[in-house]
């Protein structure tokens, strides 16, 4: 049976994918920094009868990255990880000459740098899995310049290039940095909290996530939009 990690699996995207692979048969660490809502998702996952790990903690803590892998382990082993805990550096967003400089290195310490601690503590498992992936979800800020993104913009094109040198690197393994496109998640609600317009379900998206692991294209950069589209 896979097995796979999720970070910011609490609520929005995270939470979707889980459900989702669960669906499949999948088990599951999950984790998030709030432990309620996490413990509620996780028995939601649950339900589908699947295994569910829920492992409250942040992933810039290097003891809580190794309790994730410790999981896994407990679990059999790991297929893939999902990096998909995110930090914006500042809620609401601003331009970048009011942009706190805390709050830049505590984007790029999450959407970063914890996401390479967690691919070098997890490197053994997703190496012998046979099948290893590792999805680094990205945005389209990382690639587009928009007024006040550029701080969470400049954390996501840097998690792009780790993907990309990541893929080089392991050859063995499928690297796909991908953006899920627009969605109606409590993270663009405080990065933009005046914007009234609807956005797509996380669920909307998660058949372009899906499709990765079904066909298991090249390492890349990938539109979740565009996967959906191609279907």
């Amino acid at each position: 049976m896979s097995v796979a990690i999720i970070t910011g699996a609490s609520k929005g995207l995270g939470r979707a994918l889980a459900e989702a692979l669960a669906a499949r048969g999948w088990d599951l660490v999950l984790d998030a920094r709030t432990e309620g809502v996490l413990a509620e998702a996780a028995a939601a996952v649950a339900a589908y009868g699947t295994r569910v790990e829920a492992v409250p903690g942040d992933v810039t803590d290097a003891a809580h990255r190794t309790d994730l892998v410790a999981a896994a382990t407990k679990l059999g082993g790991l297929d893939l990880l999902v990096s998909n805990a995110s930090a914006l550096g500042a809620e609401p967003l601003v331009r970048l000459e009011e942009l706190a400089l805390d709050g830049l290195r505590r984007a790029l310490e999450v959407n970063v740098v914890a996401a390479l601690g967690l691919v070098q503590e997890t490197l053994p498992l997703l190496r012998a899995s046979g099948a290893g992936a590792v999805i680094a979800v990205s945005s389209d800020a990382a690639a587009e310049a928009y007024e006040t993104w550029g701080g969470y913009g400049a954390s996501k094109a840097a998690l792009d290039q780790l993907a990309a040198v990541l893929a080089a690197e392991e050859p063995g393994l499928r690297v796909w940095a991908v953006d899920p496109g627009d969605m109606g998640t409590d993270l663009y609600a405080a990065a933009v909290p005046d914007d009234g317009e609807p956005r797509p379900e996380p669920s909307a998206v998660v058949p372009g996530f899906l499709r990765l692991l079904d066909e298991r294209p090249a390492s890349g950069r990938y539109g979740a939009p565009a996967l959906l589209e191609e279907r």
